[in-house]
């Protein structure tokens, strides 16, 4: 059965050549072309993901974005981002709002059809990622209940610090964490932090990864990921 998205963009030729793409994936896409008939189409289609533009008539992404995750229904749904490079603030703003990812126009195809995957793969938990207690990767596992990270075979020691960032990063891979949702859920409550705690943190996590430093990709402007194997 095809799975079903919801495409919000107001550019006709834009939302055309997105359709085409994703049809011939298999996909079934539903236009929409401004931020009310969005939300009444994904109420309609109960779709598997949305693609979501920022600038919209009627209602914005930003405001689109909000509403989804407010409705009880909806609040779960994957939603990406499509944006332009000039509008950094929103970018921030939508994945503190609970956005998924996003892509920057002019974006290819494939990458795109890529980061949908990717959501999906998420979403369904069919990754090799195996849950939260042990998260395996070709030479790179941590072991939640013995607190441990090996990487290449060897074991690395990580600060409890660390070892939060590195956990839920790698939890929710090709996932983009604003510096602020990094502070709130691996920091302990009562620590006084600011978002440049968390970029030291980063580089420390990064040495002591060696050759798989790669694995956190820095998503300028925006924040952190841990790189998905297909994404």
């Amino acid at each position: 059965m095809s799975k079903k998205v919801v495409l919000i963009e107001d550019e006709p030729d834009i939302a055309e050549v997105i359709e085409y793409n994703l049809s011939r994936e298999g996909y079934k896409v539903f236009l929409a072309y401004n931020g009310l008939e969005g939300l009444e189409t994904v109420k309609r289609e109960k779709p598997e993901v949305v693609l979501l533009d920022l600038m919209l008539p009627e209602l914005d992404g930003i405001e689109v974005c909000r509403r989804i995750r407010e409705n009880p229904m909806t609040r779960s749904l994957p939603i990406i981002m499509v944006t332009a490079k000039g509008e950094e603030s929103d970018v921030v703003l939508g994945l503190e709002l609970g956005a998924d990812d996003y892509v920057i126009k002019p974006f290819s195809p494939r990458e795109l059809i890529a980061r949908i995957k990717a959501v999906l793969r998420r979403r369904s938990g069919d990754t090799q990622w195996s849950g939260r207690e042990r998260i395996a990767r070709k030479g790179f596992v941590i072991d939640v209940e013995r607190h441990e990270v090996c990487i290449e075979g060897d074991v690395v020691k990580f600060t409890a610090t660390e070892f939060r960032i590195l956990h839920l990063l790698a939890s929710h891979p090709g996932r983009v964490f604003v510096r602020e949702q990094i502070l709130s859920r691996a920091f302990d409550d009562g620590t006084f932090v600011v978002d440049r705690n968390v970029d030291v943190h980063i580089r420390g996590l990064r040495k002591k990864m060696g050759t798989l430093r790669d694995l956190i990709e820095t998503i300028r402007g925006v924040g952190y990921r841990f790189r998905d194997e297909e994404g």
